[in-house]
């Protein structure tokens, strides 16, 4: 089931609880990152990912776990691209644990014969 509202990306989850209020400079958070300074900046506005090295690296820095990070990340990502999504494209092959017969499942099933 999608969710109605659109999770908050994490660069905003960092910006709020650490940046803000640690009042951390950005030049230097990127620098103990190991990260450009320009990558900080578009994970703070929403436009770059929070890649696993990333995570590791926040993980490291704010006693974090590097899964809440990517975990974040994942749960935009799939928001997002549920939303662009086009569903009527794809038909079921499978429902209820059962395979759907219709002739269009029935084109892709490799039979193997002996």
């Amino acid at each position: 089931m999608k969710k109605k509202r659109k999770p908050t990306h994490p660069g905003k989850i960092l910006d709020e609880l650490y940046i803000k209020p640690l009042d951390l400079n950005l030049q230097k958070l990127a620098d103990r990152l190991l990260i450009a300074r320009n990558t900080l900046f578009k994970i703070r506005s929403g436009r770059a990912s929070i890649t696993p090295a990333i995570a590791i690296a926040l993980s490291e820095a704010f006693d974090t776990t590097p899964q809440l990070w990517l975990n974040l990340q994942q749960t935009y990502d799939l928001w997002v691209e549920e939303e662009e999504y086009e569903h009527e494209f794809i038909q079921p092959i499978i429902k209820n644990g059962k395979f759907i017969s219709i002739k269009q499942n029935n084109e892709i099933v490799r039979r193997v014969h002996t």
